[in-house]
């Protein structure tokens, strides 16, 4: 849905999708929906966790536009809820590759393309999990926890630059892994998608001037990442 919101501020926009079925949907689905500027370009490009597509897409996005101003870091993968000593070594493995190497990848990638722009932009999707330890979440949590380090050390790297770094944690939303997650819930009682999206995008903005900073929502307010003692 950030894709749909940001097609309808007026974004070109290029999706990164690991299932070509899921991208194809998006990419098609989101130019139906009403507000959708359909003088922007969209397009999505199938892309592993694994594998040299990633030193592609740097120089494709360069031909194509030549500066990157936005960077949603949105993949993620729930993985095992188990007990530490039962998870799988494939299991947490898979689980660290694409939520936490594949954002590291992007920023490898894209990273000069982000510092062309006038106001370059980065949100990368986070969980309140990370903070909250619970039991049988490890492989998910941890690997949230080392997505927010990465987001941290990208803003500290970048304090000097046009770029903005920032995490945003959704809350209880009404998605596939949050009713894999929670079974027994009711997914009408969780907040819609296109509203969290909304947000999203308003971090996307230039006017967005915080950085190194985690937006929760729906408490909706930043929190300062707060350094070991």
């Amino acid at each position: 849905m950030a894709a749909a919101e940001l097609g309808r501020a007026g974004w070109s926009v290029v999706l990164v999708e690991r299932n070509p079925e899921i991208g194809g949907f998006i990419a098609t689905e989101e130019r139906t929906l009403p507000g959708y500027r359909h003088d922007t370009y969209s397009s999505w490009h199938p892309l592993f966790v694994t594998g040299a597509a990633y030193a592609a897409l740097g120089p494709a996005l360069h031909e194509r536009f030549g500066r990157l101003d936005v960077l949603i870091g949105n993949a993620g993968i729930l993985g095992p809820l188990s007990p530490l000593g039962h998870v799988e070594a494939q299991a947490w493995d898979e689980v660290m590759a694409v939520n936490v190497t594949a954002n590291w990848r992007l920023i490898r990638a894209l990273d000069q393309l982000l510092q062309r722009s006038d106001a370059g932009r980065v949100v990368f999707i986070s969980s309140g999990v990370a903070a909250l330890t619970l039991a049988y979440w490890g492989p998910y949590a941890v690997s949230k926890a080392a997505l927010e380090a990465l987001a941290r050390t990208y803003a500290a790297e970048t304090q000097t630059t046009n770029l903005r770094i920032n995490v945003f944690t959704p809350g209880p939303v009404r998605t596939r892994m949050r009713a894999q997650a929670m079974p027994g819930e009711d997914p009408m009682t969780l907040e819609p998608p296109d509203q969290v999206a909304q947000r999203i995008v308003e971090m996307c903005l230039p006017s967005m001037q915080e950085s190194g900073k985690l937006y929760a929502y729906p408490k909706g307010r930043f929190l300062s990442f707060q350094p070991p003692s």
